[in-house]
């Protein structure tokens, strides 16, 4: 059974990651203040949405419980709607993997800042 709170631990064990709440309820967690997963508060079920891989985002977006998420679809971002439909498995690795894609794409800057040069 996944919870927000096992969620936060996943998303709280990679490096510089920090949190806030945005939009007065959804938790997003973030690397350089660029978002990479964002989970809906006050809600049942709880959503959850993040950025895959090009190559993944038709076929998750075409998967029961998952579609292109609102607003962020053309950034290749998906929307889990019940964050029960994903195994903690496919959890690391996606957060992870949204983590990655997102840290990448930071501006030199703020990855010198971060030390991830």
């Amino acid at each position: 059974m996944m919870d927000i709170e096992t969620l936060q631990q996943i998303c709280k064990a990679l490096p510089h990651v920090t949190e806030d709440i945005k939009w007065g309820n959804d938790l997003c967690f973030c690397i350089g203040t660029k978002m990479f997963c964002v989970v809906g508060l006050n809600q049942s079920p709880t959503s959850a949405s993040f950025k895959v891989t090009e190559e993944e985002f038709e076929t998750m977006s075409t998967q029961p419980g998952i579609k292109p998420a609102p607003y962020v679809a053309k950034y290749k971002w998906v929307l889990v709607e019940n964050i029960n439909t994903l195994s903690l498995k496919e959890w690391k690795h996606f957060t992870g993997q949204s983590y990655n894609l997102v840290k990448d794409k930071l501006p030199p800057k703020i990855k010198k800042e971060l030390n991830l040069l």
